[in-house]
């Protein structure tokens, strides 16, 4: 039996997470340590197979480990993968042999958010492209709002998606930013 890479006091022990594909979950801390292979195979056996979930994401109660984890396999250090935009909630993943650690109910926490189907995308470099450009947005949309208030920002953004859609965008543009549009002078 492997030693938990978490707590450093449970074993992994054999299970089956929510009865649905295997997994070694920790004897003391309840983390779960997950083969990627094992979850794709299961999902390509249950391809209509779909996670509700009731949770509410706010009220899941997931610890999360901070420190770097070493892979119960590999001794390796595990890279840490942002789950979504909305949260800085981390995963750790093991690239040596493909293993993913889930801390205690950050499976529930996956399925709260709508990620359990996505488990083996969340790893990925486009996964995490994806949500840094997210993250991005989301704090530049904050900086706007805190800038021109709420209500100048909203009408701007309505203002800026009809230019965007316009033919004649530039020539707008122009028009908008020129000092005196009807002045031959620049």
């Amino acid at each position: 039996m492997r030693k938990c890479t978490s707590c450093n006091n449970g074993v992994l022990k054999p299970h089956f997470l929510d009865e649905l594909f295997r997994a070694h979950t920790c004897s003391a801390c309840g983390g779960n340590w997950i083969l990627i292979e094992d979850y794709v195979a299961w999902k390509e056996h249950n391809p209509e197979h779909t996670f509700p979930s009731d949770l509410d994401f706010a009220q899941v109660d997931a610890t999360e480990s901070r420190k770097a984890l070493l892979c119960p396999v590999s001794g390796a250090i595990m890279q840490k993968f942002r789950i979504s935009s909305r949260s800085d909630r981390r995963v750790d993943y093991s690239p040596a042999v493909g293993g993913l650690w889930l801390d205690k109910g950050e499976w529930e926490l996956l399925k709260s958010e709508g990620l359990a189907g996505s488990l083996n995308a969340v790893v990925t470099h486009q996964w995490q492209h994806k949500v840094r450009q997210e993250s991005a947005r989301e704090t530049f949309s904050e900086i706007y709002r805190q800038k021109f208030g709420e209500e100048v920002y909203e009408e701007i953004r309505d203002l800026r998606a009809w230019l965007q859609a316009q033919p004649q965008k530039a020539d707008l543009r122009a028009y908008l930013l020129a000092e005196d549009p009807y002045s031959a002078e620049k």
